[in-house]
């Protein structure tokens, strides 16, 4: 199995995010609708305070009824321009556009700790590996939290988890680490690339433990010579495991390349298929 792919670029990426995000959102206006609100929350796992980002639908004040909800990494990304490194997903106009019915859970991502948040398994050389505990958050603090406050619906059919990059390394870990918490992940660009043992963990899962886990997996053609090939890799070992092909929806972007606008773009449809829904 081949792991390696154009390091200086993809932790390039990583890293000008970490550097310059501050100083860009000094610089930029907020674009977040009033439908996004925020709030802080102590991490006792990660011994830090976390700043999450709440999205609600348009019908959430006029219903009574619980809603599905989406956690997603990287949070700085996901509403607001002030917040974002090089344009954000526009989670918010999507889903007002669409006028989907799903709560999304933006988690700030950990700035010079982001590594060590998303991977589950140490690199030799970028180290890393700490997932465990970012994933304890979520689960034992985080999502008790969020069903005090809001109206979510806590079936784990109706409970997903997102991200992209790490993120999206992250998320795929995630609902193999808790399928009976996260039926669905929504895995983009992901980063197979960092440990082999992600492979190995896949291999090990006892295909009963993922008998309704559903996976969407995208990447772009120009993010690196492995992403995609990897990606499918990943999507051919699972597919052993699961009872039906239904249960990946995989597709690779010819021009897609490694950031924001491509994630933005793959938003809507993956909102789409969260909630069994066609354009």
């Amino acid at each position: 199995m081949q792991l390696k792919m154009n390091k200086q670029f993809y932790f390039g990426y990583i890293f000008l995010v970490i550097l310059l995000l501050t100083d860009i959102s000094a610089k930029a206006q907020s674009t977040a609708s009033k439908n996004v609100s925020t709030f802080l929350l102590e991490a006792p796992q990660l011994d830090t305070v976390k700043k999450i980002w709440v999205y609600l639908p348009k019908s959430y004040k006029t219903s009574e009824k619980k809603y599905p909800v989406l956690y997603l990494q990287d949070g700085q990304n996901l509403f607001d321009a002030a917040t974002s490194y090089v344009g954000e997903w526009k989670i918010d106009e999507s889903l007002d556009s669409l006028q989907l019915d799903l709560i999304v859970i933006g988690i700030e991502h950990g700035n010079a700790k982001r590594i060590d948040e998303l991977t589950p398994y140490a690199h030799p050389e970028y180290k890393g590996g700490q997932a465990d505990k970012y994933l304890a958050f979520i689960t034992e603090t985080l999502m008790p939290k969020v069903d005090s406050l809001y109206r979510s619906n806590t079936s784990p059919s109706q409970t997903f988890i997102g991200g992209s990059s790490l993120g999206g390394l992250f998320a795929f870990y995630a609902s193999l680490k808790n399928p009976d918490i996260f039926s669905k992940a929504l895995v983009l660009s992901p980063s197979f690339w960092y440990s082999e043992e992600i492979f190995h963990f896949t291999e090990n899962i006892e295909p009963e433990n993922i008998k309704n886990s559903h996976f969407y997996f995208r990447a772009g053609e120009k993010e690196s010579e492995t992403m995609v090939p990897l990606m499918i890799e990943m999507k051919e070992l699972l597919t052993s495991k699961l009872n039906n092909e239904v249960q990946i929806n995989l597709d690779s972007i010819p021009d897609g390349e490694h950031n924001e606008a491509l994630w933005a773009g793959l938003f809507p449809d993956s909102a789409l298929w969260l909630l069994d829904l066609e354009k």
